[in-house]
């Protein structure tokens, strides 16, 4: 009598989850915006790209400088300009490099779970767009993307609307407007960043199944001279910096704007693609060590749907087909390149989405699937608890995690075990497919708030300048060697550099004939000082920051006799306004 009262009462409160969870694009919208917005303003930008983009956006509002972004005054051809736009943007709007850093990467998130949503609408029914949602928002890679201030969450929004555009021309309602639209958007992707035209490889299969198909069975008829006018389109969209650009360089008779010119066009492109300076991983990088972890939980329904996804080849459905051929395809885009970061297939991860939400059904009733997502996040939760408490009994073992990561994690780890264990429970009374979501917003409320707070200290110089602050006067001029950005950003001194990209050699030559007067100081690596040309008795011991321990020079540290060349390279200034 007892099970079978309680049991239609858990079976009532599951559907009533249900209903709440699938009833509109509301609950998903708010339960999106707490994740991904939560703890905006907590935290600096961090390395290694944050204070870089940061910066340059910080500059460009100072300067009045947008057409060519610049790294305290020495330009920066790595990416075109748009990404740093738009921190620009929300940055004159704030004036809070807190909120402005992270609000592109926030937003875009948003547009992409809006696109995904509407277009698996369109395509199959509102259940699947919500069930799309939601798979998406609970996917790691995606909501810490959505987090962070890198360009890939901006670009994925791009490609994003591009294979949206794609989709709904060619699938849902054959206007032309949708088509013009992908192409207008990856040409924007192109000046955000250079593979940004990738949802054009979704023609592959989108002529694969135009063959293979008869006619009756399109679901939109169309003109072929149509498609042709997508390319002049997207060049278009990148004309809109591109050509400004090439013709200040032109007209402007200078050796930086042409090597700039250059190395975007160029080295930044084609050259980086195909014969890669770094992050060299093999061809296998992003199946065997990208989308086992990155992708959870999607990357653990992948082989339960191989038979399904085969049958809907072959029956021609061009819903499954073309945006899962279009996921194979950027994976072995980037698979080809020598180098490969994790966040470079972001894209393809919406489009999965949409190849898995259609047979929810078909995995929520998987009793193995769900307990093994079950046990995954007990044993993560347990993991984290058991670690939280072994870090406060001091056990050596564990304890050089701490110096490892350089702050005590020990009562961040035991909020999120101990509240992810609490939802656990819960998942088991009620229905173990919730266990996932909760510990998911645990893991990123509990991080986006007592998290930042506990690893800003670390993650930023602050400390280094503090500890600099009694040995520097308000006229102290100082200078950084073998710098990074969040040395600059964040200094509360005008400072001066010499070149991120100018060889060490030539930057150590530079600090010691620019350290030709008094009251001027340079900050450095300890391991690059050569005690040859500088005295280390009147060098001041400035901590440890990034894993690195710096060295304040004064100009007394300076030694007369040294084997520097003169350097013929510029020394740059910069000063916060």
């Amino acid at each position: 009598m007892r099970t079978s009262t309680v049991t239609p009462a858990i079976y009532k409160h599951t559907n009533r989850i249900a209903e709440l969870l699938l009833c509109s694009f509301g609950p998903l919208f708010i339960v999106a915006g707490m994740l991904i917005f939560t703890g905006m303003g907590l935290r600096d930008p961090w390395p290694a790209d944050e204070p870089r983009f940061a910066l340059i956006a910080k500059e460009m509002v100072e300067t009045g400088q947008w057409l060519f972004p610049a790294r305290a005054q020495e330009l920066y051809p790595d990416k075109p300009p748009i990404f740093m736009w738009t921190i620009a943007i929300f940055y004159w709007l704030t004036g809070s490099i807190r909120v402005s850093f992270l609000m592109p990467s926030a937003i875009s998130g948003l547009l992409t779970l809006f696109l995904v949503y509407d277009i698996g609408k369109r395509l199959w029914s509102k259940e699947v767009g919500l069930v799309a949602g939601w798979l998406l928002l609970f996917s790691f890679q995606f909501l810490l993307q959505a987090k962070t201030a890198q360009i890939d969450a901006t670009v994925s929004a791009w490609m994003m609307i591009g294979c949206y555009g794609i989709l709904r021309y060619a699938l849902v309602d054959g206007k032309y407007r949708w088509y013009v639209l992908a192409w207008f958007f990856m040409g924007i992707g192109v000046i955000t960043k250079g593979v940004g035209f990738l949802p054009m490889l979704m023609l592959i299969p989108l002529v694969f199944y135009r063959y293979q198909a008869k006619a009756s069975q399109s679901p939109v008829s169309y003109s072929h001279w149509t498609w042709w006018m997508g390319p002049l389109i997207m060049l278009g969209a990148i004309g809109l910096w591109v050509i400004p650009m090439l013709i200040v360089v032109a007209q402007s008779d200078n050796t930086a704007f042409e090597m700039y010119r250059d190395n975007i066009l160029f080295k930044q492109t084609v050259t980086r693609y195909a014969d890669s300076w770094h992050h060299l991983k093999p061809a296998y990088y992003y199946v065997t060590s990208v989308i086992p972890v990155f992708w959870l939980p999607l990357s653990l329904a992948i082989p339960l749907l191989i038979k399904p996804w085969l049958s809907a080849f072959k029956s021609l459905d061009p819903r499954i087909i073309l945006p899962l051929s279009w996921v194979v395809l950027v994976i072995i885009f980037f698979s080809i390149s020598p180098g490969k970061r994790g966040v470079y297939i972001l894209p393809a991860l919406p489009m999965l989405v949409l190849s898995v939400a259609p047979y929810y059904q078909q995995l929520f009733s998987k009793k193995g699937l769900k307990r093994f997502l079950f046990v995954l996040v007990a044993c993560l939760s347990m993991a984290l608890t058991v670690f939280g408490i072994l870090g406060l009994l001091d056990v050596a073992a564990v304890a050089k995690l701490a110096a490892k990561i350089e702050v005590t994690p020990w009562y961040f780890f035991l909020c999120i075990g101990g509240l992810s264990t609490a939802g656990l429970l819960y998942a088991f009374i009620y229905n173990k497919w919730l266990a996932w979501p909760i510990f998911f917003a645990v893991l990123w409320t509990t991080y986006s708030t007592y998290g930042y707070v506990l690893r800003n200290e670390v993650s930023t110089p602050r400390a280094i300048y503090e500890t600099a602050k009694p040995f520097l006067s308000d006229s102290a001029e100082i200078a950084l060697v073998d710098y990074s950005e969040q040395f600059i950003l964040l200094s509360p001194y005008p400072m001066y550099h010499f070149g991120y990209n100018t060889p060490l050699k030539y930057q150590l030559e530079a600090a010691y004939h620019w350290q030709s007067k008094d009251n001027q100081y340079l900050i450095i690596e300890d391991k690059l000082i050569d005690q040859a040309c500088f005295d280390m008795e009147q060098s001041i011991d400035l901590g440890f920051a990034h894993r690195r321990h710096w060295i304040l020079l004064p100009s007394a540290a300076k030694k007369a006799d040294c084997g520097y060349k003169q350097s013929q390279h510029p020394v740059y200034f910069y000063q916060h306004k």
